[in-house]
């Protein structure tokens, strides 16, 4: 990143009588004083965490007062959505730390929230919406120096996003036939579908689907193929609990239902080049990136060593267990193991994931590639750490959310 200012816009006419302030202009951060902004957001932010609900609820306020039409591009019901695009934000804003990885993520979030409508101006407006909710809990704890941390950050995340999306001339969406609905356990589904022109996505990473039955409420999912030619992409969705969208797929989605499908993001992706064995970890349907890994290394002349670790807590929850059995006899390079926490399968592991596969070792040679719900992953990361696992070779997608 170059250090560049960042100026922020005024908010509409219509709200400019508003109390909420407009952050001044600020300056892209050295590498330096990255690392002490960080500290000062994960500490402010830490404080005010346990009332996350009434912040959410008060930076939405906030937002709609200074961009009333913001609102049209959000769901009408905002029950699931009032935590989902600050704790987006916190996230990001907590990589600034980070700045290659922040900038990969951001070119891909800025990319694929075009598909949004975003104008120039609603970026404004979250970035003052969001200094108010903070100033606004944060109380004493609001010190110039936390001001300067949230302004500053949110504004190299503006930036990046912003640039990001004037850049790319590609559809903003992709529209995407259902041609195929299947219910494969009580809470599990697979979906195809056929877009309409090629959506240029790898093999591991994911893209925000709306269904109709959900209208203006996104939700990312992993394909569980490769690309293909004629347009095909599977998708693996559990129905979570008090998950709007998800058990929806699973439940009502109909053949001929059209979805709308964002750019792919993620970099959850296996080089050609390298040749290091590989340990994969999926959880639930956190294996279909996985799988889709597989499927494109499948195609492959030569492949490394692949130990893949499938789990879920009963047997009937490895849905895809016979799928992956019947891949390790074309590709003698691969070898899978089930995991249950409660029930045995034949030739499996019993226990959480994250025991099964440290009880094995530290797989120090392999890289590892993790995927799965958040706290799965998160568990799953830190006995690998404990374990010994180098953190530089653990490759997973932390942005999963329902």
């Amino acid at each position: 990143m170059t250090a560049e200012t960042v100026k922020y816009e005024h908010p509409p006419s219509s709200s400019r009588s508003s109390p909420i302030p407009v952050p001044p202009l600020i300056e892209t951060p050295t590498a330096d004083k990255s690392v002490q902004l960080a500290k000062l957001i994960r500490e402010s932010f830490a404080a005010v965490e346990t009332k996350s609900e009434e912040l959410s609820q008060y930076f939405y306020g906030a937002l709609f007062a200074v961009s009333p039409d913001a609102r049209a591009l959000f769901p009408i019901n905002m029950a699931t959505q009032r935590n989902r695009l600050l704790r987006a934000l916190v996230y990001v804003v907590q990589m600034v730390d980070r700045p290659d990885e922040l900038a990969t993520f951001l070119g891909q979030l800025g990319r694929d929230h075009r598909k949004f409508d975003v104008l120039g101006r609603h970026y404004d407006a979250v970035g003052v919406a969001l200094i108010a909710a903070l100033k606004r809990f944060l109380k004493d704890d609001w010190t110039p120096e936390v001001e300067d941390a949230w302004v500053t950050a949110y504004g190299v995340i503006s930036k990046s996003m912003r640039e990001a999306a004037g850049k790319e001339v590609g559809p903003a969406w992709w529209k995407a036939t259902v041609i195929e609905h299947r219910v494969v356990s009580r809470d599990v589904a697979i979906v195809k579908v056929r877009t309409d022109q090629p959506l240029p996505y790898r093999a591991g990473g994911y893209v925000s689907v709306e269904v109709p039955q959900r209208p203006r409420m996104w939700r990312y999912f992993s394909p569980a193929t490769a690309p293909h030619d004629d347009g095909t992409m599977e998708f693996h969705v559990h129905a979570v609990r008090g998950g709007w969208v998800s058990r929806a797929i699973v439940h009502h989605t109909r053949f001929g239902d059209v979805w709308r499908l964002g750019p792919s993001l993620g970099a959850l992706s296996v080089n050609h080049t390298e040749s290091r064995p590989l340990l994969m970890i999926g959880g639930g349907t956190g294996v279909a990136p996985l799988l889709a890994l597989l499927d494109d290394m499948s195609r492959w002349k030569n492949n490394p060593p692949v130990h893949l670790f499938f789990g879920g807590r009963r047997p009937e929850d490895l849905y895809a267990l016979d799928e992956l059995r019947g891949l390790t006899v074309t590709c003698p390079w691969l070898t899978v193991t089930p995991v249950t926490e409660e029930g045995a399968v034949t030739g499996g592991d019993r226990g959480t994931l994250a025991t099964a596969v440290t009880q094995r070792g530290a797989w120090k040679e392999r890289d590892v590639y993790v995927a799965g719900s958040p706290s799965m992953i998160r568990a799953t990361i830190a006995k690998l750490l404990a374990a010994g696992t180098d953190l530089g070779r653990i490759k997973y997608d932390p942005f999963t959310l329902d």
